[in-house]
């Protein structure tokens, strides 16, 4: 993953150079700025502020925030970038529950503009805003949240829609290319629920859908049957090869 990573800024920030969006020393001092690393402690031991992004997994998680909290100077800010669990699951596992917040970027991060800051109730108000500022500093719109709810601003609306459509697919009213194209036509979506699934990875969608069903126990709150099929065929989207689509 960190030579997939490395491989990636090595060519996209060319890309950027010859499109006349980044001039060539902005470009060069970018990819200056970029360590790639598998030791954690290395990574940051001098860091001011610290962005999570593994898989969405509380236990996975938790152990992660524990071990960059005895590795991390101790005013360095620790985000989330969890997409749907808020930080007090995890600020506890912390001796700096104050500097915990979530920062969530959406997918692809280096192309959308908005970013969910999520205030927590351990969260401080100082953290909050150089979190907020942060996002600002990098280019970014960021909403600041003064209330956790689970899966925040945007991806409470979207999950509506994708449990609609799923539900609509997983009962046969529609196959998901025709709810895509319903979807993008009439809603002005620039992708529809199941391509946009694919992108952000089935496996993603089943993970979370688990770990919300573990928490409330409610029937409802399961991954769809069409979900599970395509978890357990490990036709998980794009990154696959094959999902709802075929990327082959």
């Amino acid at each position: 993953m960190l030579a997939k990573a490395e491989k990636f800024a090595k060519s996209w920030l060319p890309e950027r150079v010859a499109k006349g969006k980044l001039s060539q020393e902005t470009a060069a001092a970018t990819l200056a700025n970029l360590k790639f690393t598998q030791s954690l402690e290395e990574a940051v031991a001098d860091a001011d502020f610290v962005i999570e992004a593994a898989v969405e997994k509380l236990e996975v998680k938790r152990k992660l925030f524990a071990d960059l909290d005895r590795l991390a100077p101790a005013h360095a800010i620790l985000a989330t970038n969890s997409s749907f669990i808020v930080s007090s699951k995890v600020a506890d596992a912390t001796k700096r529950p104050d500097k915990v917040c979530n920062m969530h970027f959406f997918n692809p991060a280096l192309v959308m503009k908005l970013v969910e800051v999520v205030q927590g109730p351990h969260t401080s108000e100082e953290t909050a805003k150089v979190t907020k500022d942060l996002a600002e500093k990098m280019g970014k719109i960021a909403v600041w949240l003064k209330k956790e709810i689970y899966g925040f601003l945007v991806n409470r609306i979207l999950a509506a829609l994708n449990n609609e459509a799923v539900f609509l697919a997983d009962i046969g009213i529609a196959t998901p290319e025709e709810i895509d194209i319903a979807v993008t036509n009439a809603l002005g979506h620039p992708l529809g629920p199941f391509r946009l699934l694919d992108l952000t990875g089935i496996d993603l969608a089943y993970y979370i859908g688990m770990e919300r069903y573990q928490e409330s126990h409610d029937p409802k709150d399961k991954p769809s049957p069409l979900i599970v099929e395509k978890f357990v065929k490990k036709e998980w989207g794009k990154k696959s090869g094959k999902g709802f689509y075929s990327y082959e």
